[in-house]
């Protein structure tokens, strides 16, 4: 089944401008296919977050967020697949893994609900015969030590809060088809 379609626009275009630093991965390519490492379990892969590691975040950063984001779900509002919060400003590398629960997390980081309803990183699954996903790893470098979230908050807060403490973001963006 093909769901001919268009591509969603850039998320982060349609945002608030704000700086850029750099964020690389040994496991993620930007623009290419992910690995069956960092698919769904559902759609059979083994459901790992990426390694990733940033450098060159403004001065001010006092902490960063990670997200994974797919606006090219067949929903309206994309599918959050990730949403770490809170990484301690000295941290600069989240080995492959770290999505899996808060004990992976560096200090008092933790996670809010992604859209497969857990409290972890969740893998492409996009449908089968669906047009090319975009998956958004962005690191967001931000200006206070904590959101004023708890892990009980929904990807829409998160976002919300991150609007008003956004210094810079360091975007990679792999694809995925199944």
């Amino acid at each position: 089944m093909s769901l001919e379609r268009p591509t969603a626009p850039d998320p982060y275009a349609l945002l608030p401008a704000t700086g850029s630093f750099t964020v690389t991965s040994t496991d993620v390519t930007d623009g290419q296919q992910l690995p069956t490492s960092a698919v769904h379990g559902s759609a059979g892969g083994e459901n790992t977050s990426p390694q990733l590691s940033w450098e060159g975040a403004p001065d001010g950063t006092r902490s960063y967020v990670v997200t994974c984001f797919d606006p090219d779900a067949p929903v309206p509002g994309g599918f959050w697949h990730w949403i770490a919060v809170n990484i301690p400003a000295s941290v600069t590398e989240l080995a492959a893994g770290a999505g899996a629960g808060d004990a992976s997390l560096p200090g008092e980081a933790f996670h809010v609900r992604n859209d497969f309803s857990s409290r972890d990183f969740g893998g492409a699954a996009p449908p089968q015969g669906d047009v090319p996903h975009r998956y958004y790893f962005v690191v967001h470098a931000v200006d206070v030590e904590a959101l004023e979230v708890d892990e009980n908050a929904s990807a829409a807060v998160v976002s919300f809060n991150l609007a008003f403490h956004t210094l810079a973001r360091a975007i990679i963006t792999p694809t995925y088809r199944h």
